[in-house]
Order: C-alpha cells, then structure tokens, then sequence
C-alpha cells in the first residue's frame, strides 16, 4: 500500500508526460510510484510529477542512503569504459516504466571515440512513443550518468526515431520486470 508524503519544502518537478516544469509546493500530498535511477515519480492531485535526486529530503528520503544506491561508477572502477557505459545506462528510468531504457529497447547505439585526444560516448536513443515530451529529459538523465565516469570527457545523446520502437525490443530481462513472460 502506498503511502501519502507531504512535501516537506517547495520542490521543482518535471510534468509527466508533457516534460514541463512545474512547482510543487511544501505540503502538498504525493505518492511515490517509483523510484528508480535516483528519481522519483510521484503521484498527485494534478497527475504525474518527476522528482529529482537532490530534492529526495522533501520527500522524507535520506539523500545519502540514495546516494549509496547510485554509485553505479564506483563498484566499476577499473572495468572497461564501453562497460561502465553500459552500466551507467542502465541507471536510467523511463519515469513511467518501471524497467531501464537499455532493457526497454531504447538504445539503439552507443559509442566510444576519442576526438582530438578527448573520449567522447555518442548515444542513439529513442522512446517507446514519439511525442513522449519526456524524452529530453531522458537523454539528459543518460547524459550526465554517462558523465560521472572517469575518463569521459564529453557525452553526447541523441534521439532517433528509426527504426521505431515496439515492445520486440524489449529484452527478456525487461519482459519479465513487466510480466510480460
């Protein structure tokens, strides 16, 4: 069962799925749906809200327990980077879905270069829906985890739109988290 949380302080949220910004007052009543990559969605009286990390206080959650959780780059150190790419990766959450985008289908390219003596990771993405105004918000997700690793000077996350995503993407591991085998 759920529980209700009152905002203990005035957070900024991301609308889901429009991808706008909104203000979610201190007080206001939400229900954690998910909490997965170090954001959370939240349940309100006007829909659906994504919650970042650093406000995970006005939430009642410890920051520095959910830090432990997402130090992905940490228990890494010294693997290949295309791994710990891969890894960072899979530490991002469509805010709907309660599966990661690697599993979902949704990289669809990921590559290592180094460019004039600089290591730069390019990602083809895209999303279970074209008008999904999340998507920016994804990439930007995928981006800046992509960016905690070591070595990594600068990462790059595109959105593609072919060919389209449909649920064959999805892998196995993905299927069974939705009870879809």
């Amino acid at each position: 069962m759920q529980q209700e949380i009152q905002l203990t302080r005035e957070v900024s949220a991301i609308q889901i799925p429009s991808g706008d910004s909104l203000s979610l007052p201190a007080g206001t009543a939400v229900f954690i749906t998910q909490r997965l990559g170090g954001t959370y969605t939240v349940a309100t009286s006007q829909g659906l809200a994504r919650i970042s990390a650093q406000d995970a206080d006005a939430l009642g959650v410890d920051p520095a327990e959910e830090q432990k959780k997402q130090e992905i780059a940490v228990k890494l150190k010294g693997a290949p980077l295309e791994e710990q790419v891969w890894a960072q990766l899979k530490g991002v959450y469509d805010p709907e879905i309660p599966v990661d985008i690697v599993n979902l289908g949704l990289v669809y390219d990921c590559a290592i270069e180094d460019l004039e003596g600089q290591t730069v990771v390019s990602v083809k993405m895209t999303l279970t829906a074209p008008g999904c105004g999340m998507g920016p918000v994804i990439a930007a997700d995928a981006q800046a985890k992509i960016m905690t690793i070591d070595g990594i000077d600068d990462a790059r996350v595109e959105l593609v739109w072919d060919p389209a995503w449909n649920q064959e993407m999805i892998s196995e591991e993905g299927k069974m988290k939705l009870g879809m085998i």
